[in-house]
């Protein structure tokens, strides 16, 4: 019989679905080294350009909602969401929970939509600029959180800079190695993966507005500030397109999404959303 307190010591996912989320996880990186070592093909490529979405979608379900049972597990699962991603885990926490949540496309959200040049848009432009005005707004909000973080959590703060730390230091080392592979096979797709991370904040909630109500809602509520999308887009990226129901239910699973918008969401919102 297996020592079960060696069993006990193991890692143990929170839910058994994240095995589609580990998956990711690998297969990015392998086809990654795959070409490397033997060369560019573009059905790979592709692949793995896909996989940078599925990376961006892994880690902002992981910040919701931890993907291991064990402190450890977790920690380095941060650590290899940073490097995969390119860019350091913990700025969800700041960016996304602690602002997009918690004003839900707002007037004090950040990075609302509408808050830029051009207003309330809805077109291909603003969804290619997106990103780029996001970034260019939530990254001051992100570095005075950190200077508040290193005074009253010296710890945690260590932590996001080490964050920092192993992601750029990837980058040098890989650029060390062969600078072409490097912005070819990572660089790049990765910030093709950040880009699509950031302009899916602008699909899924440009004109959408959260100060009016929807059908058969409940008097004084509004769930109108978000955009829901069905289809495969579904199965293949963990729910990402399940939005309200995610707002509603942040720290539910991702595999939960899908039951708690065909039961209480999709008849209530606006059907344009």
């Amino acid at each position: 019989m297996p020592d079960r307190r060696r069993m006990r010591g193991l890692p143990r996912l929170r839910h058994a679905r994240d095995a589609q989320s580990l998956a990711y996880l690998v297969a990015l990186p392998a086809l990654v080294a795959w070409q490397w070592v033997h060369g560019f093909w573009w059905p790979l490529y592709a692949a793995l350009l896909f996989l940078t979405l599925g990376i961006g979608v892994i880690h902002h379900n992981h910040t919701h909602l931890r993907m291991w049972r064990g402190r450890w597990a977790n920690r380095v699962t941060d650590f290899a969401i940073t490097l995969l991603q390119g860019h350091p885990t913990f700025v969800f926490w700041p960016a996304h929970v602690a602002n997009h949540h918690r004003h839900r496309h707002g007037e004090r959200d950040v990075a609302r939509t509408y808050r830029f040049r051009g207003g309330d848009t809805n077109h291909l432009a603003g969804y290619l600029l997106h990103p780029i005005q996001a970034a260019w707004v939530l990254y001051p909000h992100i570095l005075r959180w950190l200077a508040a973080l290193r005074r009253r959590g010296p710890g945690a703060f260590r932590y996001c800079v080490a964050q920092y730390a192993v992601w750029l230091g990837s980058w040098a080392l890989l650029l060390a190695i062969d600078w072409r592979k490097a912005l070819l096979l990572v660089i790049v797709p990765q910030l093709h993966g950040l880009h699509w991370l950031l302009a899916t904040n602008y699909l899924q909630h440009a004109h959408a507005d959260g100060r009016t109500g929807a059908r058969g809602d409940t008097r004084g509520s509004a769930l109108n500030y978000a955009r829901n999308f069905e289809g495969l887009v579904n199965p293949l990226l963990f729910n990402i397109g399940l939005h309200t129901a995610h707002h509603e239910n942040p720290h539910a699973h991702w595999s939960e999404l899908a039951r708690l918008h065909r039961e209480r969401y999709r008849a209530r919102v606006d059907p344009a959303l």
